[in-house]
């Protein structure tokens, strides 16, 4: 056998197709990393982790001391999101009350890279499905929005764009629709999309008649506009202004009424079974026994001598 030859038979024999191979070390990830995920969908999407912690903990001193009450409002609200990823987080309250500074910061670390992951998977999920989603049944975008590039989005489109327009401008005027497109009009976050309402439609004397019940909301935003990063400072969109403005009005007591309204119809979109209604256990049900046995040894008890 020639050199050659027997380093062709080397290359054909070094691996198989048909053999699994080397079995590969599992990698394993902080649960911090998975909670921060679940952190930035449920709680909030912005968020500076490491100011969250380090606040929070010198305010969880200082409430030892105080009423919450004494705090100011963006004290306050800032004291109950921390609340709630120490309540989301099992242990983290005891760790961080006995870290370091440094061991903080690795925490703070850990849920930020969860966080920043979580909305990067997302907004990448939604770029390519958010172009059949704005389709109209039956027909195509003109021009073509390729489902893989962003640039064409935004302003630039005459469907994105009518989309994202503020509601109370006029997308069909051409002067707001140039002014838009070339940044003359520059879109802050609480001038809110007109696709957030019900039928793309804003009326301005009734502005909360479909707001937040939107069709297309349910799914995405972000996969509209022509940015190629998702941004908190993104200066064509606003988003952390746009995301908090949101929930300052969601979290207004003085639209109370409205939200909980809201909340009953994205609980009926997400959960087509839903009801107001409380549901009563069938009465031959094995639920409905027990509760009636429970009710009979509470009356024996209530009933019985002293």
């Amino acid at each position: 056998m020639t050199p050659s030859e027997s380093s062709c038979s080397q290359k054909r024999t070094s691996s198989s197709a048909l053999e699994l191979g080397p079995r590969k070390k599992p990698s394993t990830q902080d649960p911090l990393v998975h909670c921060g995920r679940h952190f930035s969908r449920a709680v909030h999407c912005f968020c500076n982790i490491q100011t969250l912690l380090t606040n929070g903990i010198a305010l969880m001193g200082e409430q030892a001391e105080e009423p919450e009450e004494s705090l100011i409002a963006s004290e306050r609200k800032e004291y109950t999101i921390f609340r709630e990823l120490l309540q989301m987080v099992p242990g983290l309250e005891p760790r961080l009350m006995m870290s370091s500074e440094e061991e903080v910061i690795l925490v703070a670390d850990l849920i930020q890279k969860g966080a920043n992951g979580a909305r990067a998977d997302d907004t990448k999920g939604m770029k390519t499905t958010i172009i059949d989603w704005i389709t109209p049944n039956g027909q195509s975008l003109n021009p073509h929005i390729p489902h893989n590039i962003k640039s064409g989005r935004g302003f630039h489109h005459e469907r994105t764009g009518a989309l994202l327009c503020p509601a109370g401008l006029d997308w069909n005027k051409s002067d707001i629709k140039s002014k838009l497109i070339n940044g003359q009009i520059q879109v802050t976050g609480d001038q809110w999309p007109v696709f957030l309402y019900t039928n793309y439609t804003y009326d301005p004397e009734d502005p909360w008649n479909g707001l937040l019940r939107s069709g297309l909301l349910v799914s995405a935003r972000f996969a509209l506009t022509s940015a190629q990063i998702f941004s908190r400072t993104d200066l064509v969109t606003d988003s952390e202004r746009f995301y908090t403005s949101i929930l300052d009005l969601l979290d207004d007591p003085e639209e109370k009424e409205e939200v909980e309204q809201l909340l009953v119809w994205w609980n009926r979109q997400v959960f087509p079974l839903y009801t107001e209604h409380e549901h009563m256990p069938s009465q031959n049900s094995a639920l409905a026994r027990i509760r009636q046995k429970c009710a009979q040894y509470r009356n024996g008890a209530a009933n019985a001598p002293s």
